[in-house]
């Protein structure tokens, strides 16, 4: 059994979409990054990444390469997952936060579970997604950038 654990911050900034877990949720902004900066996605490949003692997204998907220049998060996840089998562990469990001040997230959340679940191949009973605010406080609350924290549980495949 393994844990891990994975944090990520993006500004927010115009004339950019935003993307979490997958879902591209209308609002007036987007957030800023190489990839498309899919704040939940990250914080989970680093959670997975963590847990298998393997470094952090940077160091598998650089920000100097091109090749990941605005990426869906997703495919970056399919190949995560790949590592996770090739490393024998399955997902056990998955519970993951995005603290945003706006918009409002819980009808995107459902979606949100349904895509990570179905990239990781793992049931979507394993994966938790809440949402929050930072009431007002820190980067988040004033609206200026968006964070998600994410804890995984491996569990070695039998």
């Amino acid at each position: 059994m393994r844990i891990g654990y994975g944090y990520d911050v993006h500004k927010l900034v115009e004339n950019r979409k935003l993307v979490l877990g997958g879902v591209e949720i209308p609002f007036k902004k987007g957030l800023l990054g190489h990839s498309d900066a899919d704040v939940l996605i990250h914080a989970i490949i680093d959670a997975v990444l963590g847990a298998l003692a393997k470094g952090d997204i940077g160091l598998l998907f650089p920000d100097t390469d091109e090749d990941y220049k605005d990426i869906n998060s997703r495919t970056l996840l399919k190949r995560i997952f790949r590592i996770i089998q090739d490393s024998g562990y399955r997902i056990e469990n998955l519970d993951a936060t995005i603290c945003a001040q706006q918009p409002k997230l819980q009808n995107h959340i459902p979606m949100m579970r349904e895509n990570i679940a179905t990239d990781l191949q793992t049931e979507i009973s394993n994966i938790s997604i809440k949402a929050t605010t930072e009431e007002n406080l820190g980067i988040t609350g004033s609206g200026k950038g968006m964070s998600a924290t994410s804890v995984v549980l491996l569990v070695k495949k039998v």
